[in-house]
């Protein structure tokens, strides 16, 4: 394991955790929907395996993640002789920011994930399960995807932070 910690590999989960999301609350906002979304028990199962305390109530927590917006949509992208679809596009895009001690930590990040699949309409009952299966995975992709983001973003200097989130690459100055 010597050898293998010497070239920087880690463990999954393994990584540092950025200070301020050591008492995180997630709040998710969204209209109509009674259950909680695959991506908040993702998150909350990322955030505990890297050492975070995810609190229950916001007053508890020292950060806040606000997923503002969760958007899954579903594309025809081919269909067979019949004019029926046959393959079609997942797509689910999602919106956040990070809020600690009343100020914006990160202001509005926005991650898009789209995979495809065959549609069958002889196995329209299997078919419905395997979306189902499948937008849970792009869920749980994107919630590690966003955890890979925020210790990026929130581990840099605050002297190379505000650039970075501009989508600016800041260049080391010549000596």
């Amino acid at each position: 394991m010597a050898l293998i910690s010497a070239c920087g590999f880690q463990l999954r989960g393994g990584r540092p955790l950025p200070d301020v999301l050591r008492s995180v609350f997630i709040e998710v906002n969204q209209e109509y929907r009674t259950l909680e979304p695959p991506i908040v028990g993702s998150l909350r199962a990322a955030l505990r395996a890297r050492g975070a305390e995810v609190e229950r109530k916001e007053r508890d927590a020292r950060a806040k993640l606000v997923i503002e917006e969760l958007v899954e949509q579903r594309q025809v992208i081919s269909v067979g002789p019949d004019g029926k679809a046959i393959e079609y596009e997942l797509t689910t895009t999602i919106q956040y920011t990070v809020k600690a001690d009343g100020e914006t930590v990160l202001p509005h990040q926005t991650l898009s994930l789209s995979r495809d699949y065959s549609f069958n309409a002889d196995a329209v009952l299997a078919k419905e399960a395997e979306e189902l299966k499948l937008r849970e995975a792009i869920q749980a992709e994107l919630a590690e995807l966003m955890m890979l983001r925020l210790e990026a973003s929130l581990m840099m200097p605050s002297a190379q932070a505000e650039p970075a989130m501009r989508g600016e690459q800041q260049l080391p100055t010549p000596r």
